[in-house]
């Protein structure tokens, strides 16, 4: 089965649900997108990544698959990252076609920005503190993380990871592996991120090799997260698209190493 039958498949079986009665700000998921825009990411990558996210909320199949949900709506919140962290926009409720596309039309006017350092550590840390400052109460809480690089700034990621996998909140990977021109990143980065990064019940990542899957790689990952954990594990088991295995003994200290190095020469 492919990943795109079998996202069809599941909002077909779910699109006739009713929604839950739940309070104003009771959602199916509060979901941080943390989005990579370190100096490692070139200019038209960054373009690509964000026009993925803004055409993603204008897609019916992404408000198909929130309807289907027990409350029928969600929560989401836009970060840029790279040795710091910035929240580009607030919680927004989505909960249908009007809301979406005004989340995608809001994204598309703010400007792009640059971040020097890669601190995935920090990333995770600044998004936790976003729940908390939430006034929505998710069912479900995940951080999808993008990046074309490994930690090399701030604590190590699975010091991150662990502290906020302990706090109920999944961690789900976008690993960028395009061909660079520099020694950023690292060739089995979708190993670091499996490794290292992603955690939680459900957790997936979803890898991007080609600048033209950027759209259509961040639009099957945003509905498997909506649709939740047993279509994550739908995807790992049934599709091409499925995270690596994991590695006793990985070096999760990979871009702390490399700095290390380039501080050195």
């Amino acid at each position: 089965m492919t990943l795109r039958c079998a996202l069809l498949v599941c909002i077909g079986l779910l699109a006739g649900s009713t929604p839950a009665r739940a309070t104003p700000f009771d959602v199916d998921l509060a979901l941080v997108l943390a989005v990579d825009v370190s100096y490692s990411m070139e200019a038209d990558e960054q373009h690509l990544q964000r026009q993925g996210y803004v055409n993603a909320f204008l897609q019916p199949a992404l408000v198909a698959a929130i309807r289907s949900g027990p409350i029928g709506r969600i929560a989401v919140t836009y970060v840029e990252w790279g040795g710091s962290a910035a929240q580009v926009l607030p919680w927004t409720l989505i909960d249908g076609t009007g809301s979406a596309r005004q989340f995608s039309e809001a994204l598309q006017r703010q400007p792009m920005r640059r971040i020097s350092f890669t601190s995935i550590s920090n990333a995770l840390a600044f998004s936790r503190k976003l729940f908390l400052l939430s006034r929505f109460r998710g069912v479900r809480r995940v951080i999808d993380i993008s990046g074309d690089g490994p930690n090399n700034s701030g604590v190590p990621a699975p010091v991150a990871r662990n502290s906020t996998v302990a706090q109920g909140i999944v961690i789900d990977g976008l690993p960028i592996l395009l061909p660079r021109r520099d020694a950023e990143s690292i060739p089995d980065l979708d190993a670091y991120y499996e490794n290292c990064v992603i955690g939680g019940d459900g957790a997936f990542l979803l890898k991007i090799s080609d600048t033209r899957a950027f759209a259509q790689a961040i639009l099957a990952k945003l509905i498997v997260e909506i649709l939740g954990p047993n279509v994550a594990r739908l995807q790992r088991s049934e599709t091409a698209a499925r995270p690596v295995a994991a590695q006793t003994g990985y070096n999760c200290f990979v871009g702390e190493e490399m700095q290390e190095r380039r501080i050195g020469q």
